[in-house]
């Protein structure tokens, strides 16, 4: 099949993440929004007058994302990428944080299945998690969550993290019969909490949802960057989330002392921190079984 898919882009690169993802999603609609690429590219590099390089390798898994010059001679970044549930709103949340710890957005456009935004390009573009210790990351995340937090919410149609959490909760609820799912209890438990913990939040922010450190780029404009949100607005204690499930190691070895440090650092009640990530470890643990340990830790 990954023949064929190559086939109907003949002469077109390809990164590897990216076909994968549309092989293992198994959707004509996705086969052929990637047979589409080609053109996609050339109509977007037509409107903006790009010169347009080779695309980003192994590259992300919804995105076909390249370096480009524009005529003024700016180096830039254009990404064509799928139109999937939790990124609708990114140009809209760019957009919104202005280039406040964030990429700048320099144009937007797209149609029914695709997003296509022109945007500031890093440099050196070395992701935070292969230039900074663990320990380190956690400040330069809890930094720029405080500064992205602040941004305006009104007026942009941002949907609520209650729509995603539900959406979760249901499709956990759908999948839950495993061997080895967790004790009937204990999901029954943390799907409740991931219900219930957005509509308990003292204040709503705008959340970047997916910030981990691959997600954050050493740059020239400012130290780091925050790339490919994914935003919703909610309770500010749920945007510690990503980072600390992508700390394997610490979340593992302490999980309890992990959402201490990282609550102190954005000001956040750690009991609070501590009930996010049981519901999120116990929401994961179908497609991720170590983390339903994490959630037996945890439990409250």
């Amino acid at each position: 099949m990954a023949q064929g898919i190559m086939s109907r882009v003949t002469g077109f690169s390809l990164p590897e993440n990216l076909v994968d993802s549309v092989l293992a999603d198994g959707s004509p609609q996705r086969e052929a929004w990637l047979a589409t690429l080609p053109h996609m590219v050339a109509k977007y590099a037509d409107r903006w007058s790009l010169d347009v390089g080779s695309p980003y390798r192994p590259g992300g898994r919804c995105a076909w994302v390249a370096p480009v010059r524009d005529p003024a001679g700016r180096d830039l970044v254009l990404k064509v990428a799928w139109s999937h549930d939790e990124a609708i709103h990114e140009a809209d949340g760019l957009r919104a944080w202005a280039g406040n710890g964030a990429v700048l957005l320099h144009d937007h456009a797209g149609g029914e299945a695709t997003d296509v935004l022109l945007l500031e390009r890093c440099y050196p573009g070395t992701p935070l998690g292969q230039a900074r210790l663990e320990p380190d990351q956690d400040l330069i995340v809890a930094g720029l969550l405080h500064r992205l937090w602040q941004a305006p919410v009104g007026g942009r149609g941002f949907r609520p993290l209650q729509e995603m959490c539900d959406a979760w909760a249901v499709e956990f609820e759908r999948v839950n019969d495993a061997p080895g799912a967790l004790d009937p209890g204990l999901a029954r438990t943390g799907i409740e909490l991931l219900r219930t913990l957005p509509a308990t939040a003292d204040r709503q922010v705008l959340l970047c949802t997916d910030l981990h450190a691959g997600n954050i780029l050493a740059a020239e404009r400012e130290p780091w960057l925050v790339i490919d949100p994914k935003p919703y607005v909610g309770d500010p204690t749920y945007d510690a989330l990503q980072h600390m499930l992508n700390c394997d190691e610490r979340l593992h070895a302490d999980p309890v002392g992990f959402s201490r440090r990282i609550a102190d650092l954005l000001d956040l009640d750690p009991n609070r921190l501590t009930q996010w990530l049981f519901a999120r470890c116990v929401q994961e643990s179908i497609d991720h079984p170590t983390l339903g340990e994490v959630a037996v830790g945890i439990a409250p």
